[in-house]
């Protein structure tokens, strides 16, 4: 065989096994990640009060509207809440401290 077409063979296959060792490290990195769906998923993000709870009103969280119960002060619209649990399809929150 010729120099150039053994030079590249080895450059495809250095290429080929490159590649397979970054999606193999990247398939165990999403492995080690704990599941962040569901209610589970919910609890401690942030949210934006859209009407004013006291106690119950509406947040916007995570792309939807959804409807919370504050439990603790009068939240005002456009305050910034905190899930703290998820019952059903209602939402329970607390003010988020600066």
């Amino acid at each position: 065989m010729d120099a150039k077409v053994i030079a590249v063979i080895a450059a495809g296959v250095v290429f080929f096994t490159a590649i397979l060792t970054f999606v193999i490290f990247a398939i165990i990195r999403a492995h080690r990640h704990p599941i962040t769906t569901g209610k589970e998923g919910m609890i401690g993000q942030v949210a934006v009060a859209r009407t004013r709870l006291d106690p119950s009103g509406m947040v916007f969280v995570e792309g939807a509207l959804w409807a919370a119960t504050t439990e603790g002060d009068r939240i005002e619209p456009g305050e910034e809440v905190i899930v703290t649990k998820v019952e059903g399809l209602k939402l329970k929150v607390v003010k988020k401290t600066k």
